[in-house]
């Protein structure tokens, strides 16, 4: 594998049983992808982006032929493993936030950290560092039903990056904000891109995440249609 191509696809096939039949949902996939790309995984609903994203995030297991994300076969993880490779290398960003309501802002930004049995120094450190990234530091304290959306987005994106992942899987981020908001974190996304070289990979259909993305990966029913470098 290239020095720098972190994530690399073969003859990816996803299948789901229905009934007696079954639905192909990714048929053939190839690709590959480099350090510190911005990339999106583009198409319509349906098109296969999410599954794709979710077997490059170990959360599913392909039908048939393989991704190797950061050196490792996904089709060939344990769940323990899976789990190992989610909490040290993958920060994953909802459309909905997935924060939890009880926790206070630097509490749900923390919970990364304490899976990964981090000091409490250390922790409090690293939190306080991902939340200067988003603009946060003045919310420590908030819980998120006393956030707006914009800033729950960015809670959610600070907890993603907390651990200073390699990857970042987005998978609809800007779905449930308004255009001042959506463009206020992709601006921020594509900063950390740019300063800690994270590679960050989108699901989505948003033309104001792709007017963002360096290369596009056109998917539709299934299989990728085009493969384009932005800029």
């Amino acid at each position: 594998m290239d020095n720098n191509q972190i994530i690399k696809v073969n003859d990816l096939i996803k299948d789901y049983k229905m009934g007696n039949s079954f639905f192909r949902a990714l048929n053939k996939i190839n690709t590959s992808i480099k350090k510190g790309e911005f990339t999106g995984l583009v198409g319509p609903s349906g098109s296969g982006k999410t599954t794709l994203l979710n077997i490059l995030g170990a959360l599913d297991n392909p039908t048939s032929g393989d991704a190797t994300v950061l050196g490792k076969s996904i089709s060939n993880l344990s769940h323990k493993d899976a789990s190992k490779l989610r909490n040290s290398s993958i920060g994953f960003i909802f459309q909905t936030y997935n924060l939890l309501p009880v926790y206070t802002v630097f509490e749900n930004v923390e919970f990364p950290l304490l899976l990964l049995k981090k000091e409490k120094e250390e922790r409090e450190e690293m939190v306080m560092k991902a939340l200067n990234w988003v603009g946060l530091t003045n919310k420590v304290k908030s819980r998120p039903s006393q956030l707006s959306g914009g800033e729950s987005q960015r809670v959610a994106v600070a907890r993603a990056m907390v651990k200073m992942p390699q990857i970042v899987l987005a998978d609809e981020p800007t779905a449930n904000l308004d255009a001042e908001n959506s463009h206020n974190i992709l601006k921020m996304m594509q900063k950390l891109n740019e300063e800690l070289k994270t590679t960050f990979i989108f699901a989505t259909h948003d033309e104001k995440v792709i007017s963002y993305l360096h290369r596009k990966i056109v998917l539709n029913d299934g299989k990728i249609i085009n493969d384009l470098i932005l800029n």
